[in-house]
């Protein structure tokens, strides 16, 4: 499978300006960096945009390593486990407290005793897209064409749980028509297929804009209460008579619950400066998502509020992990 542009599009990315701190006494070895999906994915992209002055602010190198797998657990419990050396962070959608306990049976660990929240980093718009030769323009051909095709049609999403997967799932529901699930690792695997054909469609961040701009992609309509600043053609599913297709993506900072209470604060204090520059305002913005610069509390309430959400959509399509 190639990844070529999403690797291309990542060299393409400016640093985000760098600001002199004062250092405090945290940290004191190279901070790690956990991501939860494959590289080129959109929490893979935003990290890799911040990397360069939080190595700056902190005066230590900061390490991306990628571990996708079961909408977040994977990386979870490689930081909950391997995480005590309180340098070691997850960078996650927020699925793994919101969705993931009420769609896996058992779990590794537990989010709401064994992760603690750091910094909201921000929230993503998701967008339909379809491979280049699908017979529609619109959503209503969309619709149109799918409730003539039962079972024919097949929709990729980062995997079972994921943001993308349940706006697939919100769509069938509401628009009326039945499409086969492929799950994958990521969201940019998802996006490599729909553009080759393997899948008719997914719901992607805006990682897709590279792709759709150069006629790679249809990029349709938007799975948000609002039309994204920068794509506003894009209709909501809302506007097309689908209302319930809500399905923006939070991507945030955790920590072990063990992780000192200076080393939160500090990352914290070090990526909302970062995240209210203009440059990281609009790199994030290009990427379809807005930046937020919020408290760990706050951070937690917003995940509470998207739980009661989520859960009732995972037990009412009755998902289940890959």
């Amino acid at each position: 499978m190639q990844r070529r542009p999403f690797c291309h599009a990542l060299a393409l990315l400016p640093t985000v300006p760098l600001v002199t701190l004062a250092q405090g006494s945290w940290p004191t070895r190279p901070v790690r960096l956990v991501v939860a999906f494959p590289a080129g994915g959109l929490a893979d992209v935003m990290a890799r945009v911040l990397q360069p002055a939080l190595q700056e602010v902190l005066g230590q190198p900061v390490l991306i390593e990628n571990r996708g797998g079961a909408n977040g657990n994977v990386a979870a419990d490689a930081v909950v486990k391997g995480g005590g050396d309180g340098h070691t962070f997850l960078v996650s959608s927020t699925g793994i407290e919101s969705v993931n306990p009420f769609m896996f049976e058992r779990m590794a660990f537990d989010p709401a005793r064994d992760l603690q929240h750091v910094a909201l980093l921000a929230n993503s718009y998701l967008f339909l897209v379809t491979r280049p030769n699908f017979p529609a323009q619109t959503v209503e051909e969309f619709v149109a064409y799918a409730r003539t095709q039962p079972g024919r049609l097949s929709y990729g999403s980062a995997g079972s749980g994921s943001t993308p997967h349940l706006a697939g799932e919100l769509f069938k529901q509401d628009a009326g028509f039945f499409a086969t699930h492929i799950p994958y690792r990521g969201a940019a695997p998802a996006l490599q297929d729909t553009m080759g054909g393997q899948v008719d469609y997914c719901f992607a961040p805006g990682i897709a804009f590279q792709a759709a701009r150069a006629g790679r992609l249809k990029l349709l309509a938007v799975a948000s209460r609002q039309r994204a600043p920068i794509w506003p053609s894009a209709p909501t599913l809302a506007e097309r008579g689908y209302g319930n297709v809500l399905a923006d993506t939070l991507f945030g900072v955790y920590a072990p619950t063990a992780m000192s209470a200076e080393a939160v604060s500090r990352l914290n204090r070090e990526i909302n400066k970062l995240l209210v520059l203009p440059g990281t305002k609009t790199r994030f913005a290009e990427l379809g998502a807005d930046a937020m610069a919020i408290t760990p509390v706050e951070f937690k309430s917003l995940v509470q509020a998207e739980a009661k959400l989520f859960s009732a959509v995972v037990k009412a399509r009755r998902i289940q992990p890959d």
